[in-house]
């Protein structure tokens, strides 16, 4: 990741409260450090320079765009985690792939694990990978692409991007599992909206970001 230039506009803040803080990751920035000080930059330290309790829950990868939330306090913290760990939140993204998707919804399950001698890549395997299961609703297709809403059941690294090129429509601009990087302006993967339960009293909270592409 020599060549990292990440967007420099501010990030875009969706939602604040007392134990929220819920922002609009753009692509190409990295959601926490890197190791070496040109990879310092990211959402986490962009977001704790306005907001100085904030902590990490979750993460997007560098080139995803979209959703992303952080803890304002310990407890929140806390209790977004094991709203991760146990599934509870519900995350649906948009992407754009290769080629026409016939099937109007599917799943996918592949279990996935990390491709060590080409990290951090990831790739499925039957015989020791974890279970990933995706599920995908088509928007619209063609001959050349299909527009795709995603909805993960489960959350392992790089796992949108593997299981659509398992199935044999790799996502737009991806530059790990696709041969068109070059080819478009940013890999074409959006964290669309998250569904979660506040952490000061339960009540259902949704946040959505418009796609940009």
């Amino acid at each position: 990741m020599d060549n990292y230039d990440p967007p420099q506009d501010p990030p875009e803040i969706l939602h604040e409260d007392q134990a929220l803080i819920v922002v609009n990751k753009p692509a190409g920035l990295l959601s926490v450090p890197g190791k070496g000080a040109h990879l310092a930059d990211c959402l986490l330290a962009r977001v704790a320079a306005r907001f100085p309790t904030a902590l990490l829950v979750h993460r997007l990868d560098r080139d995803t765009s979209g959703v992303m939330v952080f803890a304002a306090t310990p407890h929140a913290q806390r209790h977004l985690g094991l709203q991760f760990e146990k599934r509870q939140t519900k995350k649906t993204y948009v992407t754009r792939v290769h080629g026409r998707i016939d099937a109007r919804e599917g799943m996918i399950d592949l279990p996935l694990i990390v491709d060590w001698p080409n990290r951090p890549r990831q790739m499925v395997c039957h015989a020791t990978g974890k279970q990933a299961i995706t599920n995908y609703k088509v928007i619209r297709s063609d001959a050349c692409e299909s527009r795709v809403r995603l909805i993960p059941r489960t959350g392992r690294s790089h796992q949108l991007r593997v299981h659509m090129a398992a199935l044999g429509h790799p996502i737009l601009g991806d530059p790990f599992y696709s041969d068109n990087a070059d080819e478009y302006p940013r890999m074409m993967l959006h964290a669309e909206e998250l569904r979660l339960r506040h952490p000061e009293g339960g009540r259902g909270m949704r946040f959505h970001a418009r796609t940009p592409f």
